[in-house]
């Protein structure tokens, strides 16, 4: 579907429609998610090492009501889905993934982890997150993807769900 068509579809100009979205596919990708994660994350007692921080911090808003909410919804699914059928959403999520790793370094960071242990933290845990969303879309999976995420993610850690 062309930009135009979408633009009219939604009653708007294709000007406007750029003015919200820099990219076709960041209608799709784009994740408002960040802020909610990072603050998650720097709040994550400091005695933790920067993975484990991350890791819990994540887990923790992925458990909160509007986490939940969201990562359970008929929409989400819907949207990972065309992600993973998609190969200029799957490049395009990698890409958006880039500043929610951004936003989770920069948490640890300013709460006392050490740079380059936040950097491979924030990477490990998109890497791992991102690669766990679309194996679960991919494979049809039924249900939310929580449980998967929460697998996944604290096997980097070495903790069992």
């Amino acid at each position: 579907m062309s930009v135009a068509a979408i633009a009219k579809a939604a009653g708007v100009s294709h000007m406007t429609f750029f003015r919200h979205f820099p990219t076709k596919e960041s209608v799709v990708v784009g994740d408002l998610f960040d802020p909610a994660l990072a603050a998650a994350v720097a709040a994550q007692p400091r005695s933790r090492t920067p993975l484990q921080r991350t890791v819990h911090g994540v887990l923790g808003a992925v458990a909160s009501p509007e986490g939940t909410q969201e990562l359970a919804s008929a929409e989400f699914a819907d949207r990972i889905r065309l992600i993973a059928a998609t190969p200029s959403l799957r490049g395009a999520v990698w890409a958006s993934s880039a500043a929610t790793q951004d936003a989770l370094f920069y948490a640890l960071v300013e709460s006392g982890s050490p740079g380059p242990a936040a950097r491979a933290a924030a990477g490990a845990l998109m890497g791992a997150a991102t690669a766990i969303l679309l194996d679960w879309a991919a494979t049809a999976q039924t249900g939310n993807p929580i449980r998967a995420l929460n697998e996944g993610l604290e096997s980097l850690i070495g903790a069992s769900p």
